[in-house]
């Protein structure tokens, strides 16, 4: 079975890597062929040689400051030749980038079998995660197969009408991926540099990126962050400041200049995953951060009015704290707060799986399309 797997992004890589070997792993099922499209360009290499995936083609559709659409129109123009020539039995896509959705439309243009990882998430807002909610699902009406993370993501899918055959509950790659990095003792420089400087202060670490996120909203919650420091002496803020230029305009504005402030460039994953190890308290919006907290057992406010992860709220690891932000500034005080619920986040089980979803999905590629006999792990379907 010949399976092309698309990825664009750093969080698609980081996912994808642990299915890519998995299904190399297998030669009698398996041909893997992996394809980058090129959306995170400078950051998407990197974590392939991190991973040990092999990059068999590079659509290279990064441009300065490009559009959703022209994201798309150049994925679907760059991969259509390389499904024409692979001719693959099946397409695996991820999550909810524009990557993934143009891969997903691709495959279905030329009647491939679509598999999507992480499928049946959904924040309930078609403008938030922007654009991310109304691609991920528009890639469920085109997706052949939906490996969906939790029993939640089951349930969401069963109810939009997705056949109960079609879906498998695999929990998220993204812990296999964590757990293997944190059995790598090398924080790496720049982690190691912060750490050091940081020592004996509680680390709040800070990822803010979102699209719908840019502007007055990032730069009032930068606001409250910063005078939550001032106001701590014991607290150090730590901020690997994404690359889009908004984020860095908003960062140097806001944060710059405090001593206990530390603006540093995006960490490799290994070295990140290490600095959020060492965290008090996180504070994102990202969806990916969403899902290590739990597996790190660190607690997380996420700067989000609602999300497609309610597991991680629901299990007592993570707060909403929407676009206010005197919501964010009572939430930051309640977690110094001695007993907080942000002092029991590392006792909660993880929501997202056990470590085992790359395993899981290959064996239920193996099952669906009938191409040799899984190594007997149970799959849930």
């Amino acid at each position: 079975m010949k399976v092309l797997t698309l990825f664009g992004t750093r969080p698609e890589m980081i996912k994808l890597a642990p299915v890519i070997r998995e299904m190399e792993s297998r030669p009698a099922a398996f041909r893997a062929v992996s394809v980058a499209s090129g959306q995170h360009d400078s950051l998407l290499h990197p974590f392939a040689l991190q991973f040990g995936v092999r990059i068999d083609y590079d659509l290279r559709v990064m441009e300065p400051e490009q559009t959703p659409n022209v994201v798309c129109s150049r994925v679907l123009a760059g991969l259509d030749p390389v499904l024409a020539q692979e001719a693959p039995d099946a397409v695996l896509v991820q999550g909810d980038t524009t990557t993934a959705l143009a891969g997903a439309l691709a495959a279905f243009h030329r009647r491939i079998p679509v598999g999507h990882v992480e499928a049946g998430l959904r924040s309930g807002d078609p403008s938030s995660p922007y654009p991310e909610e109304m691609n991920r699902r528009l890639v469920t009406r085109l997706a052949t197969w939906h490996f969906a993370a939790t029993p939640e993501n089951r349930a969401t899918l069963l109810g939009e009408g997705v056949s109960e055959s079609c879906i498998v509950v695999t929990g998220n790659p993204v812990v296999d991926a964590l757990q293997e990095v944190l059995r790598r003792p090398d924080a790496g420089p720049e982690a190691t540099q912060v750490l050091e400087r940081t020592e004996g202060l509680r680390r709040l670490v800070l990822t803010t990126h979102r699209r719908e996120s840019f502007g007055e909203p990032m730069s009032q919650n930068l606001r409250v962050l910063r005078r939550f420091v001032e106001r701590h002496a014991d607290l150090a803020l730590i901020f690997p400041v994404h690359p889009n230029p908004a984020v860095v305009k908003a960062a140097q504005a806001v944060l710059a200049g405090h001593p206990r402030i530390h603006l540093i460039e995006p960490l490799p994953y290994g070295p990140f995953i290490r600095l959020l190890s060492q965290a008090w308290l996180i504070v994102s919006d990202s969806g990916g951060v969403q899902e290590e907290a739990p597996t790190l057992g660190k607690p997380l406010l996420v700067l989000r009015e609602n999300t497609e992860r309610p597991e991680a709220v629901a299990s007592g690891v993570a707060r909403l704290v929407g676009g206010r932000p005197e919501r964010l500034a009572e939430e930051l005080e309640e977690a110094l707060a001695d007993g907080s619920w942000a002092s029991r986040a590392g006792q909660v089980e993880n929501p997202f799986g056990r470590g085992d979803a790359a395993p899981r999905i290959a064996d239920a590629l193996v099952r669906l399309f009938g191409v040799g006999d899984a190594p007997g792990r149970a799959v849930s379907a």
